[in-house]
C-alpha cells in the first residue's frame, strides 16, 4: 500500500473512496461534510436521517455520488463526542474506514487531514501518523498459510493507495513526516504479527534466530550473539535451560545490541519471552488452553520488532535485544514438578509448577541484563492467565520497581493508543513466593494475585536496575475485533509503545 500526500481541494479530488469524520451530536453539518451535502443535492442530510447516523465513535454511512463529485463514493466515519476525542480516535476511525474500503473493493481511499478533522491540539503530523498508522494497521491480512484462491481474492480486495489532502504547502510536509514516522510504528507492528500468526512447527527456536541474524546483516549498528545450550550452560543458565529440557527442538538465547552513533550512552534492555510453543511441560494444559500457544513467544517478535526498525528510529542509547528461545514440552528428560533449578544469578528455584516457566527462563535473561550493565530493563511476557482475568483482553499489566520508568511507558502506551494499567508490587504477597527447599519457587502458593507473585519473582532477578514488566498474555492475541486496527490474531502488541 502506498501512501502519500496531495495539496488539492478534497471536492475536487478523483478517488474511489472519500473518508469524512463527524463528530456526534452535531445539530447541522459543518464544515467539508456541509460542502458535500450541497454538492450532492441534500442527499447527506436525508441519508444521515433515514439511517439514524448520530455520528457516534466507530459509526459509518456511505453515500454514491453518481458522478456528482469526483470522489466515486463519500465515506462518513464517526468519531464520537467531541470532548471525548483523543490521538487514538483517529487511528481507529481510518482503520475502520480503510476496512470498509476493503468491503467496497475501492482501491484508492482519500483522507481530508485539514478542516474536516477538526482537533485544534493536533498537529499535522500527528494527525497523518495517526491516520497512517490506522490504515496500514486495519488493513493487516495474514494470508500466508492460505491456498492461492484466497489470496487472489483478498489482492482483488485490497485498498492499494492511501492519499492523505493536505490543505496548503505548509502542512503538506508536516503529514508527510507523520506519514513517515506512522509506517514505521506499523511496519514494526505488523512485523511482529506475522511472527507471532506463524505455526510453531515454522516459528521454531532456530527461526528465531534466523530472523534475529536478518535483522544484524541488514545493519552496520546491530550486533549479534547467539548463545547455544552449550553456551549457555557455561554461562550457568540453568533456569533458562530448565525450560527447554523436554523439547527436541534445541534452544537459543538471542543477545542483540544496538550500538548508537553517541559512543558513551546508557544502556536499555528490552527483554521478551520467547517460547515458540508452550505445552505447559509436564505439568499438561488442557487441549483447549494449548490452541493458542504459538503466541506465548509475543514478546520476543516485539523486541525483534523493535530492532528491525532502530537503523530508522536511531535512538541515543545503546539498546540490548534479549530473548531466551524454547519451546516447553513434556518427555522422559523434561523437567518435573518439584525439580530446582539454578538461575545464573546463583539464586535456586523450585519448580512447582512446569506450566509458570516463562518466569524461570526470564529470570536468565534478566539475570544476564543485569550482569551485562543494563541501566533500565524492560521485558514483555504473555506471562500469567491472572492478568487477563484482571484486566481482560484488551490490557497489559505493567508492573516495576521504577515509579519514573512505569509512568514514561504509560504515557508512550497512551500515546501508541495500546491499554496498560499499572500494578502493584504488593511486599505482603513476597512470602507467597518463598520455598521451603530454594530460595524462591516459580507459583504463588494460595489463590489469586497470580501476575502480582509473578512479577515479585522477575524482581529477584533485577537487583536495584530500574525494571519494568509488562504482561501482554491478553492483548498480544486478539480473539475477537474490539479495534478496527487489531485483527483476529496476532496484534503485535507492547512494539509501537517501545518506539514510542
Amino acid at each position: 500500500m502506498t501512501i502519500r500526500v496531495l495539496k488539492t481541494d478534497p471536492l475536487k479530488h478523483p478517488t474511489d473512496l472519500l473518508a469524512v469524520v463527524i463528530f456526534e451530536g452535531e445539530k447541522k453539518l459543518r464544515g467539508l461534510a456541509a460542502e458535500i451535502d450541497k454538492a450532492l443535492g441534500g442527499i447527506v442530510t436525508s441519508l444521515m436521517k433515514d439511517e439514524g447516523f448520530l455520528g457516534k465513535d466507530r459509526e459509518t454511512l456511505l453515500v454514491q455520488t453518481h458522478g456528482r463529485l469526483p470522489a466515486r463514493r463519500v465515506l462518513f466515519v464517526g468519531l464520537g463526542k467531541e470532548k471525548n476525542f483523543a490521538i487514538d480516535t483517529a487511528r481507529q476511525a481510518a482503520a475502520l474506514a480503510v476496512k470498509r474500503s476493503h468491503e467496497y473493493a475501492a482501491k484508492s481511499v482519500s483522507f481530508p487531514v485539514g478542516k474536516a478533522l477538526r482537533a485544534p491540539a493536533l498537529r499535522f503530523n500527528e494527525r497523518a501518523k495517526a491516520i497512517s498508522e490506522g490504515v496500514l494497521l486495519g488493513s493487516y491480512h495474514y494470508t500466508v498459510y492460505h491456498g492461492e484462491e484466497t489470496q487472489k481474492e483478498h489482492e482483488k480486495r485490497r485498498v492499494e493507495e492511501v492519499v492523505l489532502l493536505a490543505p496548503d504547502a505548509a502542512s503538506a510536509k508536516q503529514i508527510e513526516a507523520g506519514i513517515a514516522e506512522g509506517r514505521l510504528n506499523a511496519e514494526a507492528a505488523i512485523f511482529a504479527r506475522d511472527l507471532v500468526n506463524a505455526p510453531a512447527s515454522d516459528m521454531t527456536p532456530q527461526h528465531l534466530v534466523d530472523v534475529a541474524k536478518n535483522i544484524a546483516s541488514s545493519s552496520k549498528r546491530i550486533s549479534l550473539e547467539v548463545f547455544d545450550e552449550k553456551e549457555a550452560r557455561k554461562r550457568g543458565m540453568g533456569a533458562f535451560l530448565a525450560v527447554a529440557k523436554g523439547s527436541d527442538i534445541p534452544p537459543y538465547f538471542i543477545h542483540l545490541v544496538y550500538h548508537p552513533k553517541v559512543k558513551k550512552s546508557k544502556k536499555v534492555f528490552l527483554v521478551g519471552k520467547g517460547i515458540t510453543f508452550d505445552s505447559g511441560g509436564l505439568s499438561l494444559k488442557p487441549a483447549k488452553h494449548m490452541e493458542s500457544m504459538k503466541t506465548d513467544m509475543a514478546g520476543g517478535a516485539a523486541v525483534l520488532a523493535v530492532f528491525s526498525k532502530l537503523d530508522a528510529v536511531q535512538p541515543k542509547v545503546e539498546v540490548h535485544g534479549v530473548i531466551p528461545c524454547t519451546e516447553n514440552m513434556p518427555s522422559g528428560k523434561a523437567t518435573k514438578p518439584g525439580d530446582i533449578a539454578r538461575a545464573m544469578n546463583g539464586k535456586t528455584i523450585e519448580i512447582l509448577n512446569t506450566d509458570a516457566e516463562g518466569r524461570v527462563a526470564l529470570a536468565d535473561a534478566l539475570s544476564f541484563a543485569v550482569k551485562e550493565g543494563a541501566n533500565t530493563i524492560v521485558d514483555l511476557a504473555t506471562l500469567t492467565g491472572s492478568c487477563i482475568e484482571a484486566l481482560g483482553e484488551e490490557v497489559a499489566g505493567l508492573f516495576g520497581n521504577s515509579r519514573p520508568l512505569t509512568k514514561q511507558l504509560t504515557t508512550a502506551a497512551e500515546s501508541a493508543g495500546e491499554h496498560v494499567w499499572e500494578m502493584p508490587l504488593v511486599k505482603e504477597y513476597q512470602p507467597l513466593i518463598k520455598s521451603k527447599v530454594a530460595d524462591i519457587k516459580n507459583i504463588g502458593g494460595g489463590h489469586g494475585a497470580g501476575s502480582i507473585t509473578a512479577a515479585l519473582f522477575l524482581r529477584e532477578f533485577v537487583g536495584e536496575t530500574p525494571w519494568a514488566h509488562l504482561d501482554i498474555a491478553g492483548p498480544a492475541w486478539a480473539e475477537k475485533e474490539t479495534f478496527p486496527s487489531v485483527p483476529l490474531g496476532a496484534t503485535g502488541f507492547g512494539v509501537r509503545t517501545l518506539i514510542e
